[in-house]
């Protein structure tokens, strides 16, 4: 670590910051923007931003060896930053959601400022730092809480940011809301059962063996969709998280995505690549039967987002911490204002095949749920090339 700060970097990124606001941007593009200023003008392994709700955190913004955390929620047990705007932590007197927060490198301390609007903190913002580093400034200190103004400002304007919304526009899903969802989610495959089901009644002999295994095949393939959107249903309904919950324990995570991809619908399969799932990983802790119902909402978004006939790549893999799994495709791309907002329940982005998939916006707010509950975590951003990235982290048996 430089023992200044890079003033060129951070007055050439402060400047783009502002053309970017005065340009109509704001949200999480920006603070990702700040975040990438933060780390390269204090000369960090990484940085990031944790945005408080009322009760947790969640990183929201990240760079360097702190990227693989983005979408990771995070408590707020430490209160520390109360004391001051910013302050010097080594890593390993932080509780663990926060010791865990980096992936690689040699880093050992971390420097945070608090986000503040008025009275209130809506976040922190953190650089890393390895031992040989050296040790942060007030002048580095000066330069965070800069940067975490900034912060606080994006914040006030409330603009395209992730959380801290109003309370009755999070809680939309009332009495009405929830009826017609209901309807709406249950009513395709109760109507294909029920039209195989007299099918098979009315015509048994004309079908022939051929026609009643096919149409046997479809009630059983309907019938394990509705049993699965009965479970999203109330797990959506449900605020502790507890429904469906089976017990956790170790399992082999390529095999149990393996299975998952075999119960997906045919011609979903059929657009899956799934050649990069290592039989040598070792094993996760979690559901295993939780992962079926992962893969199937994060590979019928991809499919959802995606030209007819384009694939979906599954690939898995290990750090030392969690293991991972990531769906991509080569759609139309999240937008970066998104990836928060698209976890909420009933939200819904433009575009996308909804004639086939017509859905309501409950799909990934049930993946967060579920990995969440495996003290696990979901991100999504956008591919390079063009397409976007589902990824899953699970811990470490």
């Amino acid at each position: 670590m430089p023992d200044r700060p890079d003033y060129r970097v951070l007055t050439r990124g402060q400047i783009a910051i502002l053309d970017r606001i005065n340009a109509g941007e704001a949200g999480l593009p920006v603070l990702q923007q700040i975040v990438r200023v933060a780390q390269e003008s204090l000369g960090g392994r990484g940085a990031g931003i944790a945005e408080y709700a009322p009760d947790y955190g969640r990183i929201v913004a990240a760079t360097g060896v702190c990227e693989a955390a983005i979408g990771r929620r995070v408590d707020r047990a430490d209160t520390r930053l109360r004391d001051g705007r910013t302050l010097l932590i080594p890593l390993d007197s932080l509780n663990d959601e926060f010791a865990k927060q980096v992936e690689g490198g040699d880093v050992r301390r971390m420097l945070g400022a608090r986000c503040e609007v008025g009275d209130a903190i809506v976040g922190s913002l953190h650089v890393y730092f390895g031992d040989e580093d050296g040790e942060p400034g007030p002048e580095h200190h000066a330069v965070l809480e800069l940067l975490a103004g900034h912060v606080g400002r994006l914040y006030a304007a409330r603009d395209g940011l992730p959380v801290h919304r109003a309370e009755h526009n999070r809680r939309l899903q009332g009495r009405d809301l929830w009826v017609a969802v209901t309807s709406h989610e249950l009513r395709t495959p109760v109507t294909v059962i029920k039209g195989y089901a007299d099918t098979l009644t009315n015509h048994w002999e004309t079908l022939g063996e051929s026609g009643r295994q096919e149409a046997v095949r479809i009630i059983g393939t309907r019938a394990g969709e509705l049993a699965r959107l009965v479970d999203r249903l109330l797990s959506a309904a449900s605020e502790d998280g507890d429904v469906g919950a089976s017990p956790a324990g170790p399992f082999d995570l390529s095999e149990a995505l393996r299975d998952a991809v075999d119960e997906l619908p045919a011609d979903l399969r059929r657009r899956m690549i799934a050649d990069n799932l290592p039989g040598d990983l070792p094993k996760a802790f979690g559901e295993r039967d939780s992962i079926a119902t992962i893969l199937t909402e994060l590979a019928t978004n991809a499919e959802k987002h995606s030209p007819p006939g384009s694939m979906v790549e599954l690939c898995a893999g290990t750090d030392e911490e969690t293991l991972r799994f990531r769906v991509s495709d080569r759609g139309v791309g999240i937008r970066p204002e998104h990836v928060e907002q698209a976890f909420e329940r009933y939200w819904q982005a433009e575009g996308g095949d909804r004639r086939h998939h017509p859905g309501a916006g409950l799909g990934l707010y049930l993946v967060r749920r579920l990995v969440e509950r495996q003290h696990g975590w979901v991100s999504l951003r956008p591919r390079e090339g063009g397409g976007t990235t589902a990824e899953v982290r699970l811990p470490r048996a």
